[in-house]
């Protein structure tokens, strides 16, 4: 099993909107990298759904539960299905990731503009205690 960071704007389409519908097509990345990460994923495949822009933390676990397709009328461009699998105890934000030394090579501390990133297994550990831990 492999472990990534999936990245959405909560106003656009959040980790609420997800459990809500239960599952959904993660699409419309326009990044090669990115689009090559989707590639990679496999069913079962663990992710946390990262809200950016204004709240700017992890706030959920999803699964991967379909590998990629095309995403439009060319191949150039990927999506995968994923469903919600629990929403973490509390966020953990940037800031709170940018300053736990353990995940100083975090893949989306360095790419910060990629929307989806791989997590190492020590990294995903890290911040799954983080989010068991009182902020700070």
């Amino acid at each position: 099993m492999r472990y990534w960071i999936l990245r959405s704007e909560p106003d656009v389409y959040g980790w609420d909107d997800l459990v809500r519908d239960g599952t959904t097509e993660w699409d419309g990345i326009r990044n090669y990298t990115a689009r090559n990460f989707l590639k990679e994923m496999a069913v079962g495949d663990r992710a946390f759904f990262y809200h950016s822009n204004k709240e700017k933390a992890a706030v959920g676990i999803m699964e991967i539960t379909r590998t990629w397709r095309p995403d439009g009328e060319k191949d150039e461009w990927a999506s995968v299905a994923v469903k919600p699998v629990k929403k973490l105890p509390r966020p953990v934000t940037l800031a709170e990731i940018k300053a736990e030394p353990r995940l100083a090579k975090l893949e989306m501390i360095r790419q910060s503009r990629l929307s989806v990133t791989p997590v190492r297994e020590e990294e995903w550990k890290v911040i799954i205690e983080m989010s068991e831990l009182p902020p700070g």
